[in-house]
């Protein structure tokens, strides 16, 4: 028997993208916009389309700053910290896209594709636990590249990352890592904690970028390895690199666990079956009239009920 095909949407990543690449002039009946809504649909369907997977997941942000990556880089994501949040800890998100994260819930629940967000993490982990104990090939679907580290071809691990929408997007596997970074799935990681991320708020080690990252990793295997090397007066590094290198223990021993996803989050009980029909028609129906899904509901609905 054939392994289900799994497909993972890191569904805020998705919606952001949705909310930003379709005009905001698509509204609800009472004006509200619901572009990010309709355009999350539209990318499912897509995605349903050209991919076929068996099996979806919705994977939510239940804590897009886990206090447990924050305890050991403070810095972490603290840009993304709204500058007068109504509540602390509050991301910054445009006023018109907060209302419509509710909507999409709830719909995604009506049509009965599995949605999973678990609190004290990230998407990112309820994406890395999943691919992680899959049984078969999984794509994910995400405009992320730290997930860029899941990337197996030995598991079928693939990502699928958006250019211009779902329709035009590159397909992540070893061969694009290694053309691309110089790195495979499982060294991404480590090149990615070397290099830092100002938009995650991971300084990185002084002086490390992606190419001189990627070029220690090949001299020395991995980040143990990098780190032996400086702690060897006979190894080849330079005195500036060692330096840094030295400098940087107290970031590089906590950085790898802030930026490898998780890969042991407790799941609940979910179905990631692909559902042919939906699972609550009736509050589809209401939730269609009241928010004017039209036909990107419909277009949604139609595929589904004709996957195999």
């Amino acid at each position: 028997m054939t392994a289900p095909r799994l497909m993972l949407l890191d569904s805020a990543s998705l919606y952001f993208r949705a909310y930003f690449g379709v005009p905001d002039s698509m509204k609800s009946p009472d004006g509200q916009p619901v572009n990010a809504v309709r355009g999350l649909l539209d990318f499912i369907t897509r995605l349903v389309q050209d991919h076929r997977p068996d099996q979806l997941v919705a994977c939510m942000d239940a804590d897009w700053r886990p206090q447990w990556r924050v305890d050991l880089i403070p810095t972490y994501k603290t840009h993304r910290l709204a500058a007068e949040p109504s509540v602390e800890g509050e991301e910054e998100i445009p006023d018109t896209l907060a209302p419509q994260v509710p909507v999409i819930e709830q719909v995604l629940d009506a049509l009965g594709l599995a949605r999973i967000g678990v609190p004290g993490y990230e998407a990112d982990d309820v994406i890395g636990t999943l691919a992680t104990r899959a049984a078969g090939p999984v794509q994910i679907v995400t405009g992320d590249r730290d997930l860029f580290q899941l990337v197996d071809d030995a598991r079928g691990v693939q990502v699928i990352y958006p250019v211009k929408g779902v329709g035009n997007a590159e397909v992540i596997n070893e061969a694009f890592l290694l053309g691309k970074y110089g790195v495979t799935g499982a060294e991404y990681a480590d090149m990615a904690a070397l290099r830092g991320d100002p938009s995650d708020g991971l300084p990185g080690v002084k002086g490390i970028g992606e190419k001189t990252a990627t070029q220690l990793i090949r001299e020395y295997g991995d980040l143990a390895g990098i780190r032996a090397a400086a702690a060897d007066p006979l190894s080849k590094l330079t005195p500036a690199r060692r330096k840094n290198i030295l400098e940087g223990a107290p970031y590089l021993d906590v950085a790898p666990t802030v930026v490898r996803v998780a890969t042991d989050v407790p799941l609940p009980a979910f179905d990631p079956a692909l559902p042919r029909e939906p699972l609550d028609p009736m509050a589809l129906e209401e939730l269609s009239a009241r928010w004017g899904l039209g036909t990107s509901l419909t277009r949604l609905l139609d595929t589904l009920a004709a996957t195999r």
